[in-house]
């Protein structure tokens, strides 16, 4: 890292995004052995609470288990709990600060319902609540400078926790993949020839445009345009075939002149896409290729769902960090989520 990164990056998101493998790795040993499980036929689904770059930690944990449960897990990003969440209810409840008012009300709803909660928290009222209600509580790092900087902190314990209780065989062996295949594109990353750094070269001033193709490459795109939001501080926008082939596609038949100079595509590859999605993929490039200022493709590398998922969001990760430093802007502070947070305070 440059001195001038270092001057523009005030809170190191850029060092504590490089440490995801680290982190993933450290997130076992945080999660492995948690006492007062549920047993495995006590639990009918999953949900997942959070919000922000908590509620991506649920995205991840859907795509990665998702595959291999044989049981509905759902993800909520809001103030209440499905109707549907009771005794046979296994509720993951993720909150960075703990204090995530949207989390901290749908976890104690979910608890009054009777479900069986883990809390996943750096502390707060959520890790308050969850002792009192005697469910386990699994500690974030204090050093993590931001919710966003903490996903593999945040996205592991629970893959961990339902390989404990016999829902996820075999977690244990996908994380190990994902932290080679991470360790493996940081390195490449970090080096003289980034690709992240190509990649934010090649956005420059536009708007990106991320696609995904797959479940994992949904979650993907969406993380890669919340990354852009939080640390380069621009617009992005995201979507995943094949709903794109149902409706956005339409939306490209006007306005040439405009996106021409306005919009960047990005599409992210990854091994599990159905084929028909790959042929879908091609064409949506083949369309846009008219309308944008250009199209980029970044491909996933790894074994397995979860390391693909990783890879490629490591590698938006960095870029979006990249992004920032081309135009001086620093990546850490969110200034404006704070005044929303103020401002809905109660009184």
């Amino acid at each position: 890292m440059t001195e001038t990164t270092t001057a523009l990056d005030s809170m190191g998101i850029r060092d504590a995004f490089a440490s995801l493998p680290d982190q993933v790795a450290d997130a076992v040993e945080r999660a492995r052995g948690i006492p007062d499980l549920p047993g495995r036929d006590d639990i009918e689904h999953v949900v997942v609470l959070g919000m922000g770059g908590s509620g991506i930690a649920g995205d991840v944990i859907a795509a990665a288990a998702g595959p291999f449960l044989g049981l509905p897990i759902l993800v909520c990003k809001t103030y209440q709990p499905p109707a549907f969440v009771g005794d046979n209810s296994l509720v993951f409840a993720i909150s960075f600060s703990g204090d995530t008012e949207e989390t901290v009300e749908a976890a104690t709803e979910a608890a009054v319902q009777g479900a069986r909660m883990v809390v996943v928290t750096g502390g707060g009222e959520l890790a308050r609540r969850g002792e009192s209600w005697g469910a386990p509580v699994v500690p974030v790092p204090s050093d993590i400078p931001q919710p966003r900087a903490g996903l593999g902190a945040m996205a592991i314990p629970p893959l961990v926790i339902l390989e404990d209780i016999g829902l996820f065989p075999g977690a244990s062996q996908w994380i190990a993949h994902a932290v080679r295949r991470l360790r493996t594109r940081r390195d490449r990353l970090l080096g003289e020839r980034s690709e992240a750094r190509t990649i934010a070269k090649r956005i420059g001033r536009t708007i990106p445009l991320i696609y995904g193709g797959s479940w994992i490459g949904s979650v993907a795109a969406q993380r890669w345009k919340t990354q852009c939001n939080e640390n380069a501080k621009v617009p992005a926008f995201w979507n995943a075939n094949p709903e794109v082939c149902h409706n956005e596609i339409a939306g490209w038949g006007q306005h040439g002149d405009l996106t021409r100079q306005a919009i960047t595509l990005v599409l992210l590859r990854d091994d599990f896409e159905h084929p028909q999605v790959v042929r879908r993929m091609e064409l949506v490039k083949t369309i846009m290729g008219e309308v944008v200022a250009g199209a980029v493709d970044v491909r996933a590398a790894g074994e397995g769902q979860l390391a693909q998922l990783l890879d490629l969001i490591l590698v938006g990760d960095l870029m979006s960090v990249e992004l920032a430093m081309q135009e001086g802007v620093d990546p850490g502070p969110v200034p404006i989520l704070g005044e929303i947070k103020r401002e809905l305070r109660p009184g």
